[in-house]
């Protein structure tokens, strides 16, 4: 199977082709533009660097929240134009579940994906990382950073990454002290994305365009304003 996949909801951003699982490439950029106005140019670049065709894709993979509100909407929108096109089945994945997974490549056993997610919280989990995958030990979700520390086991080694580390790293270090580790590995998580996406989809649970939907784990700054 030759999927694409995309991740939007982090600064960064990355667009991958996998094969099989085999990662055959992935474009990744720091970069001042917006997800929306290089988004597609990756695409292209990625696909005509590989000799490909998007008409060769058998299903895409995206980063589906949490995250940027914003890059979210430019992710989903994006897959759901070109699994609608196409008519091929796509795979919404958790950002969060994406990045432990890149935390976990090194052999940690138990990883800690921490996102900021602005207003004082972070989007975070807590995952054991195992032959059969990463099983969810503290559930996914948006927490007050000293509430969902207190809910960490003190006495193991956990691996930590993400964006959230800004709010909580002097945190993480008083209370675990050495047992805090900090791997050393790139933000971008495309590759991840599309690993677990075609996992999704040979499990049956990819999904059409129209049933393609966000990630959210609190409501936008747009929606908390309708309320009010």
């Amino acid at each position: 199977m030759l999927i694409l996949a995309v991740d939007t909801t982090t600064p960064g951003g990355s667009v991958a082709v996998l094969e099989d699982g085999r990662l055959l490439g992935e474009a990744n950029l720091e970069s001042a533009a917006t997800h929306s106005a290089r988004l597609f140019r990756s695409v292209d670049f990625l696909l005509g660097a590989l000799g490909r065709d998007i008409k060769d894709i058998d299903a895409f993979a995206v980063a589906a929240g949490p995250g940027s509100f914003t890059g979210i909407r430019i992710g989903i929108g994006a897959v759901k134009s070109l699994a609608f096109a196409s008519g091929k089945p796509a795979a919404p994945v958790s950002t969060l579940q994406a990045l432990a997974a890149k935390l976990a490549s090194g052999g940690e056993r138990l990883v800690s994906p921490l996102l900021d997610a602005k207003k004082g919280e972070i989007y975070a989990g807590l995952f054991e990382a195992g032959e059969g995958g990463l099983r969810e030990v503290i559930p996914q979700g948006a927490y007050d950073p000293a509430a969902f520390l207190a809910r960490l086991p003190a006495g193991d080694v956990i691996a930590f990454g993400g964006s959230g580390l800004a709010i909580c790293r002097d945190r993480l270090l008083a209370r675990h002290g050495d047992r805090a580790r900090f791997p050393d590995r790139s933000p971008f998580i495309a590759a991840e994305v599309g690993r677990i996406g075609a996992g999704l989809i040979r499990a049956g649970k990819g999904v059409d365009a129209a049933s393609l939907e966000p990630i959210y784990f609190r409501q936008s700054q747009a929606e908390e304003s309708c309320r009010t």
